[in-house]
């Protein structure tokens, strides 16, 4: 008998805040231009205190290690972001529960920006995004729902084909790219803030099961459902 499924009220209104905001930015000139750097988490102005900017102070420096997970930089980016959380939330906050999935994508946001910080923690480019965060739900997704299938396109000799692949081989090859990516180095990764994907990725692969078992859930495989498209 399949698990009773509850509607993912907590990742919907995650999702709904961060296009709400991302208007905001986009409509809102010139604050929501700034919100980026005002709001965004920057290791060198976390680590020492606050920004040597007074008009970028909006907001203890502590406070946006929460609220650079709501901003992002364009439509693209918001866009797979979204994606992510609309295709793999819904199944973590079941597990989870809905407080419990809230804890818990802002502790992924978190590690996520100090995992990008750790070896740069004099860098002055603000980190934005929904994505550590997100990577942490794909780590859960793999504890929740390891069995699960998700649908992708491949490249078969010169044609694109679609074929249905173990979640944990999608995810360990999405991995292993974030790996390599951040081993080739920022010039190569064109400004993406890898490290803090692979961060996020290992705290939801850790916190899930710790996550699980305080919140009293029980790990039940759900029904295997097509996860969209991965290009």
């Amino acid at each position: 008998m399949s698990p009773v499924r509850h509607a993912p009220v907590a990742s919907r209104t995650i999702l709904v805040a961060c296009c709400v905001i991302f208007l905001w930015q986009w409509l809102e000139y010139p604050w929501g231009h700034l919100a980026g750097h005002a709001l965004g988490f920057t290791p060198a102005y976390f680590f020492a205190g606050g920004t040597p900017q007074p008009y970028l102070s909006w907001a203890p420096f502590s406070v946006t290690l929460i609220t650079y997970m709501f901003l992002h930089a364009g439509w693209l980016h918001l866009l797979g972001n979204m994606l992510c959380l609309w295709f793999f939330g819904d199944d973590v906050e079941d597990a989870l529960g809905q407080p419990g999935f809230v804890i818990f994508y802002l502790f992924c946001g978190i590690a996520a920006a100090l995992a990008q910080a750790l070896l740069d923690p004099e860098s002055t480019t603000p980190v934005i995004g929904a994505s550590g965060a997100i990577s942490g739900l794909l780590g859960a997704y793999l504890v929740v729902c390891p069995r699960s299938q998700i649908t992708v396109r491949v490249p078969i000799f010169i044609v694109w084909d679609v074929v249905r692949l173990p979640v944990y081989v999608v995810l360990v090859f999405w991995f292993g790219v974030q790996l390599l990516y951040d081993v080739a180095g920022p010039e190569v990764g064109g400004g993406v803030a890898f490290r803090a994907h692979i961060g996020g990725f290992v705290a939801g692969l850790l916190l899930a099961p710790v996550f699980m078992f305080v919140t009293g859930r029980r790990r039940e495989r759900l029904p295997d459902r097509e996860r969209g498209l991965i290009r």
